[in-house]
Protein backbone atom coordinates (compact mmCIF):
# COMPACT_ATOMS: atom_id res chain seq x y z
CA UNK A 1 0.00 0.00 0.00
CA UNK A 2 1.17 3.06 -0.69
CA UNK A 3 -0.31 4.81 2.41
CA UNK A 4 0.28 2.76 5.95
CA UNK A 5 -0.98 3.69 9.44
CA UNK A 6 1.81 5.08 11.59
CA UNK A 7 2.14 5.68 15.21
CA UNK A 8 -2.23 5.38 15.30
CA UNK A 9 -2.10 7.90 12.55
CA UNK A 10 -3.10 7.53 8.67
CA UNK A 11 -0.75 9.48 6.92
CA UNK A 12 -1.27 10.84 3.52
CA UNK A 13 2.14 11.97 2.37
CA UNK A 14 5.77 10.86 3.20
CA UNK A 15 6.61 14.17 4.23
CA UNK A 16 9.27 13.98 7.27
CA UNK A 17 8.29 17.62 8.73
CA UNK A 18 4.74 17.80 8.98
CA UNK A 19 4.04 18.90 13.27
CA UNK A 20 2.40 16.30 15.20
CA UNK A 21 -0.75 19.27 15.68
CA UNK A 22 -0.76 18.88 12.26
CA UNK A 23 -0.60 14.90 11.82
CA UNK A 24 -3.48 15.34 14.81
CA UNK A 25 -5.64 17.49 13.24
CA UNK A 26 -5.10 15.37 9.80
CA UNK A 27 -6.38 12.55 11.37
CA UNK A 28 -8.96 14.55 13.19
CA UNK A 29 -10.15 15.46 9.91
CA UNK A 30 -9.78 12.20 8.16
CA UNK A 31 -12.54 10.58 10.28
CA UNK A 32 -14.94 13.76 9.66
CA UNK A 33 -14.38 12.69 5.88
CA UNK A 34 -15.20 9.32 6.58
CA UNK A 35 -18.16 10.16 8.63
CA UNK A 36 -19.24 12.28 5.90
CA UNK A 37 -18.84 9.37 3.55
CA UNK A 38 -21.19 7.20 5.82
CA UNK A 39 -23.48 10.62 5.75
CA UNK A 40 -23.83 10.56 1.78
CA UNK A 41 -24.21 6.94 1.17
CA UNK A 42 -26.95 7.01 3.69
CA UNK A 43 -28.79 9.64 1.80
CA UNK A 44 -27.93 7.75 -1.02
CA UNK A 45 -29.38 4.90 0.34
CA UNK A 46 -32.49 6.60 1.15
CA UNK A 47 -33.08 8.21 -2.24
CA UNK A 48 -32.98 4.66 -3.84
CA UNK A 49 -35.68 3.31 -1.42
CA UNK A 50 -38.04 6.35 -2.54
CA UNK A 51 -41.33 4.26 -3.32
CA UNK A 52 -43.01 4.64 -6.76
CA UNK A 53 -43.24 8.18 -7.72
CA UNK A 54 -45.96 10.23 -9.14
CA UNK A 55 -46.98 8.80 -12.86
CA UNK A 56 -47.10 11.84 -15.23
CA UNK A 57 -47.61 12.59 -18.61
CA UNK A 58 -45.84 12.12 -21.84
CA UNK A 59 -44.34 15.56 -22.06
CA UNK A 60 -43.43 17.20 -25.57
CA UNK A 61 -40.52 18.92 -26.20
CA UNK A 62 -38.90 20.86 -29.07
CA UNK A 63 -35.68 19.54 -30.27
CA UNK A 64 -33.00 20.97 -32.98
CA UNK A 65 -30.72 18.51 -35.21
CA UNK A 66 -28.33 16.18 -33.18
CA UNK A 67 -24.96 18.57 -34.21
CA UNK A 68 -24.85 22.23 -33.28
CA UNK A 69 -23.30 22.33 -36.57
CA UNK A 70 -25.91 21.90 -38.61
CA UNK A 71 -27.61 24.98 -37.79
CA UNK A 72 -31.35 24.83 -35.90
CA UNK A 73 -33.60 23.39 -38.41
CA UNK A 74 -35.61 21.17 -38.75
CA UNK A 75 -37.16 21.37 -35.57
CA UNK A 76 -38.38 18.39 -34.00
CA UNK A 77 -41.23 17.49 -31.79
CA UNK A 78 -40.10 14.67 -29.24
CA UNK A 79 -42.07 13.13 -26.24
CA UNK A 80 -40.25 12.20 -23.02
CA UNK A 81 -40.89 8.86 -23.28
CA UNK A 82 -38.37 8.74 -26.30
CA UNK A 83 -35.52 9.80 -23.83
CA UNK A 84 -35.34 6.83 -23.09
CA UNK A 85 -32.62 4.56 -24.63
CA UNK A 86 -33.22 1.42 -23.08
CA UNK A 87 -35.00 -1.04 -20.20
CA UNK A 88 -34.26 0.01 -16.36
CA UNK A 89 -32.22 3.48 -17.61
CA UNK A 90 -33.18 6.55 -16.02
CA UNK A 91 -33.70 9.61 -17.05
CA UNK A 92 -31.83 12.89 -15.70
CA UNK A 93 -32.94 15.92 -16.58
CA UNK A 94 -31.18 19.35 -15.67
CA UNK A 95 -33.67 22.47 -16.14
CA UNK A 96 -31.41 25.43 -17.38
CA UNK A 97 -32.68 28.69 -15.75
CA UNK A 98 -33.23 29.95 -19.56
CA UNK A 99 -36.29 31.37 -21.22
CA UNK A 100 -39.03 33.74 -20.56
CA UNK A 101 -38.59 35.78 -17.35
CA UNK A 102 -34.89 34.62 -17.76
CA UNK A 103 -33.99 36.22 -20.45
CA UNK A 104 -30.34 35.85 -20.36
CA UNK A 105 -28.72 32.38 -19.11
CA UNK A 106 -28.09 31.61 -15.95
CA UNK A 107 -24.53 31.75 -15.38
CA UNK A 108 -24.81 28.87 -12.54
CA UNK A 109 -27.02 26.64 -14.72
CA UNK A 110 -23.85 27.23 -17.58
CA UNK A 111 -21.28 26.20 -15.10
CA UNK A 112 -23.01 23.03 -14.15
CA UNK A 113 -23.80 22.22 -17.87
CA UNK A 114 -19.91 22.87 -18.82
CA UNK A 115 -19.90 19.78 -16.12
CA UNK A 116 -22.40 17.66 -17.38
CA UNK A 117 -20.94 18.03 -21.11
CA UNK A 118 -17.89 16.85 -20.17
CA UNK A 119 -19.20 14.00 -18.40
CA UNK A 120 -22.05 12.96 -20.90
CA UNK A 121 -20.19 10.42 -22.31
CA UNK A 122 -19.57 8.90 -19.23
CA UNK A 123 -23.08 9.19 -17.84
CA UNK A 124 -24.13 7.53 -21.07
CA UNK A 125 -22.85 3.96 -19.79
CA UNK A 126 -25.62 3.77 -16.77
CA UNK A 127 -28.29 7.05 -17.71
CA UNK A 128 -29.83 9.01 -20.62
CA UNK A 129 -29.50 13.17 -19.85
CA UNK A 130 -30.87 16.09 -21.45
CA UNK A 131 -31.03 19.49 -20.72
CA UNK A 132 -34.45 21.20 -20.53
CA UNK A 133 -34.71 25.18 -21.03
CA UNK A 134 -37.70 27.55 -21.28
CA UNK A 135 -35.73 29.52 -24.19
CA UNK A 136 -37.12 28.41 -27.62
CA UNK A 137 -34.60 25.76 -29.36
CA UNK A 138 -32.77 28.64 -31.31
CA UNK A 139 -31.99 30.56 -28.61
CA UNK A 140 -30.93 27.75 -26.68
CA UNK A 141 -28.85 26.38 -29.33
CA UNK A 142 -26.87 29.40 -30.15
CA UNK A 143 -25.68 29.62 -26.36
CA UNK A 144 -24.96 25.92 -26.70
CA UNK A 145 -22.50 26.53 -29.21
CA UNK A 146 -20.82 29.83 -27.39
CA UNK A 147 -19.92 26.99 -24.88
CA UNK A 148 -19.07 24.04 -26.75
CA UNK A 149 -22.19 21.61 -25.38
CA UNK A 150 -22.27 19.11 -28.05
CA UNK A 151 -22.78 16.05 -26.08
CA UNK A 152 -25.72 17.16 -25.00
CA UNK A 153 -29.30 16.73 -25.93
CA UNK A 154 -31.13 19.81 -25.75
CA UNK A 155 -34.30 20.32 -25.45
CA UNK A 156 -37.00 23.63 -25.40
CA UNK A 157 -39.75 23.04 -22.73
CA UNK A 158 -41.95 24.93 -25.85
CA UNK A 159 -45.82 25.21 -24.68
CA UNK A 160 -45.85 22.17 -22.36
CA UNK A 161 -46.12 22.67 -18.43
CA UNK A 162 -43.07 20.66 -18.31
CA UNK A 163 -41.15 22.77 -15.97
CA UNK A 164 -44.26 24.26 -14.37
CA UNK A 165 -45.09 20.97 -13.09
CA UNK A 166 -41.56 20.13 -11.72
CA UNK A 167 -41.19 23.30 -9.71
CA UNK A 168 -38.58 24.87 -12.36
CA UNK A 169 -41.14 27.98 -13.05
CA UNK A 170 -43.53 29.95 -11.47
CA UNK A 171 -47.09 30.89 -13.29
CA UNK A 172 -45.19 33.87 -14.58
CA UNK A 173 -42.45 32.11 -15.87
CA UNK A 174 -39.51 33.42 -13.55
CA UNK A 175 -37.18 30.33 -13.80
CA UNK A 176 -35.35 28.31 -11.23
CA UNK A 177 -32.32 25.48 -11.70
CA UNK A 178 -34.00 22.25 -11.18
CA UNK A 179 -32.46 18.34 -11.49
CA UNK A 180 -35.17 15.55 -11.49
CA UNK A 181 -34.74 12.11 -12.57
CA UNK A 182 -37.63 10.00 -14.15
CA UNK A 183 -37.88 6.45 -14.28
CA UNK A 184 -40.31 4.14 -17.03
CA UNK A 185 -42.07 0.94 -15.60
CA UNK A 186 -42.21 -2.30 -17.71
CA UNK A 187 -45.55 -1.20 -19.43
CA UNK A 188 -43.96 1.76 -20.17
CA UNK A 189 -45.62 4.33 -17.65
CA UNK A 190 -44.08 7.29 -16.77
CA UNK A 191 -42.49 8.55 -12.89
CA UNK A 192 -41.41 11.06 -11.74
CA UNK A 193 -38.60 10.10 -8.84
CA UNK A 194 -36.35 12.69 -7.39
CA UNK A 195 -36.03 16.52 -8.05
CA UNK A 196 -33.98 18.60 -6.03
CA UNK A 197 -33.69 22.67 -6.09
CA UNK A 198 -31.07 24.95 -4.71
CA UNK A 199 -33.51 25.90 -1.99
CA UNK A 200 -33.68 23.33 1.09
CA UNK A 201 -35.22 25.12 3.18
CA UNK A 202 -35.67 28.57 3.99
CA UNK A 203 -32.17 29.37 5.18
CA UNK A 204 -30.66 27.37 2.90
CA UNK A 205 -31.27 29.24 -0.64
CA UNK A 206 -28.15 28.04 -2.64
CA UNK A 207 -26.77 24.80 -1.55
CA UNK A 208 -29.15 22.46 -2.15
CA UNK A 209 -27.50 20.72 -5.41
CA UNK A 210 -23.51 21.64 -4.76
CA UNK A 211 -22.73 17.82 -4.98
CA UNK A 212 -23.41 17.83 -8.83
CA UNK A 213 -20.94 20.58 -9.45
CA UNK A 214 -16.48 19.71 -8.52
CA UNK A 215 -16.39 23.37 -8.68
CA UNK A 216 -17.12 24.52 -5.11
CA UNK A 217 -15.82 20.68 -3.62
CA UNK A 218 -12.51 21.65 -4.97
CA UNK A 219 -12.83 25.02 -3.56
CA UNK A 220 -13.43 23.54 -0.34
CA UNK A 221 -9.99 21.63 -0.80
CA UNK A 222 -8.33 24.54 -0.08
CA UNK A 223 -7.64 27.24 2.51
CA UNK A 224 -9.24 30.04 0.96
CA UNK A 225 -12.66 27.86 1.13
CA UNK A 226 -15.61 29.03 -1.52
CA UNK A 227 -15.71 32.15 -0.26
CA UNK A 228 -17.73 34.26 -2.21
CA UNK A 229 -17.17 32.68 -5.48
CA UNK A 230 -19.68 33.18 -8.34
CA UNK A 231 -20.12 31.68 -11.51
CA UNK A 232 -19.72 34.33 -14.35
CA UNK A 233 -20.63 33.94 -18.39
CA UNK A 234 -16.98 35.23 -18.98
CA UNK A 235 -14.04 35.61 -16.89
CA UNK A 236 -11.21 38.64 -16.98
CA UNK A 237 -7.63 36.33 -18.07
CA UNK A 238 -5.66 36.17 -15.05
CA UNK A 239 -2.38 37.56 -14.73
CA UNK A 240 0.47 35.66 -12.96
CA UNK A 241 2.61 37.60 -10.42
CA UNK A 242 5.95 37.29 -11.74
CA UNK A 243 8.70 37.12 -9.79
CA UNK A 244 11.51 38.52 -8.69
Amino acid sequence: MVHEMIDGTYRQTNLPNESQEYLAKREELRLAEIELLNTRERVAALRRSLPKGATIQDYEFLEGPPSLDDGDAPIKQIKLSDLFTGPDRSLVIYHFMYGKKQANPCPMCTAWIDGFNGIAHHLAQNVDLAIVAAADPSTLRAHARKRGWAKLRLLSAGNSTFKYDLGSEDREGHQDSTISVFTRDSDGTLRHFYSSHPRLAEDINERGIDELNPIWNVLDLTPQGRGKWYASLEYGTRVQASSG
